[in-house]
């Protein structure tokens, strides 16, 4: 890398449309059935590219955190489709219930996350991974026993985020596979403090740090992301969480990840009557659309997609067809066990 200090890019506040978007087109699959059933179903559409070890990246929550994906659907998925998988997981940068591997272990227990075997990946140190292209890292730190898996099924609950704006594939990965005491502070940290780098050039070494791990499993890697429960703040928030405004959409997978991320994104900015503008406001004010534009340059995928409705034969359509019958305002489902501030008012 140059010895001159890296520039962050600009235009993470400004969402750009899919006509002034370039580049190939990629395939997302959507359903609108929240329920294990769905995730199962749009689960095979992406599946075939996993083998051998497979690990499954998803956020695990903190201690009785309300807006995890719910677990009940992730072990019907795995006991069907994926048996000797395992969850994986990191320890926490900040003091917390998983900020060590022996709070995390405890906090597992109480979320229900016991019904398979999950890997904190970081509890006996650090691997490195090469990042290829990047401006701010030339390597990251993940997980000791990440780099022993064959294949990742990155299954992740999009939503907001406090400082990344939103958290989808991209967050799940970048934060969640660095290690908790290095790969984490890197992204984070500078002279300014903890939680010093924010806006463009957080988005930066966020993506560079998931490139790393997206390279490393490419191809045996997809991404499956929840649009359920999608408060402003981040699951590590945990019941201290904002309230959810933003109603259910439904769920997406992808072989890339950047189209899986900016479905998502469309999906949110074309709900009716203004049901996104919670989180449309809070991925904008921390500049979040640069995760997006970055994945391209960085050559992640592509942010043109057609979009797959996997309810209705497998017929192309808009972000705007699949949520124009959205109510736009949210219902908890039965699958709220932990509620936290979602019980105000």
């Amino acid at each position: 890398m140059s010895d001159r200090k890296p520039m962050a890019g600009s235009g993470g506040d400004r969402y750009v449309p899919m006509d002034q978007r370039t580049g190939k087109s990629s395939v997302v699959f959507f359903t609108r059935d929240l329920s294990a059933e769905g995730l199962i179903r749009i689960y095979d559409r992406v599946g075939q590219v996993l083998e051998g070890r497979v690990a499954v990246k998803l956020h695990t929550g903190e201690r009785m955190g309300p807006n995890i994906i719910p677990r009940p659907w992730v072990k019907q998925l795995l006991a069907e489709r994926l048996p000797d998988a395992s969850i994986v997981e990191t320890n926490t940068y900040y003091e917390g219930d998983r900020y060590t591997t022996e709070q995390h272990r405890e906090t597992l227990a109480v979320n229900g996350w016991d019904f398979c075997p999950v890997d904190i990946t970081d509890a006996d140190g650090t691997a490195v991974l090469p990042v290829k292209g990047g401006k701010w890292f030339s390597e990251m730190h993940v997980g000791k026993n990440l780099p022993a898996y064959d294949a990742l099924l990155v299954m992740t609950h999009f939503k907001g985020h406090t400082m990344g704006g939103f958290g989808g594939s991209n967050k799940n990965i970048g934060i969640g596979c660095a290690d908790g005491r290095i790969g984490k502070k890197a992204i984070h940290t500078n002279s300014r403090g903890m939680w010093g780098i924010d806006k463009e050039e957080l988005m930066e070494r966020m993506t560079e740090s998931c490139k790393a791990t997206v390279d490393h499993f490419a191809p045996h890697i997809c991404f499956v992301n929840v649009l359920r429960n999608m408060s402003v703040s981040c699951d590590c928030e945990g019941t201290e969480a904002e309230p959810v405004v933003t109603p259910d959409i439904g769920i997406v997978a992808s072989l890339d990840i950047l189209a899986a991320d900016s479905a998502c994104i469309d999906l949110v900015y074309q709900l009716p009557m203004q049901g996104g503008k919670a989180l449309i406001e809070r991925i904008e004010s921390r500049h979040g659309l640069r995760q997006l534009t970055y994945m391209q340059e960085l050559g992640m995928g592509s942010s043109r997609y057609t979009l797959v409705d996997i309810d209705n034969g497998d017929r192309e359509i808009t972000a705007s067809d699949a949520v124009s019958a959205i109510d736009p305002v949210w219902k908890p489902d039965r699958f709220n066990v932990f509620w936290g501030h979602n019980r105000r008012g």
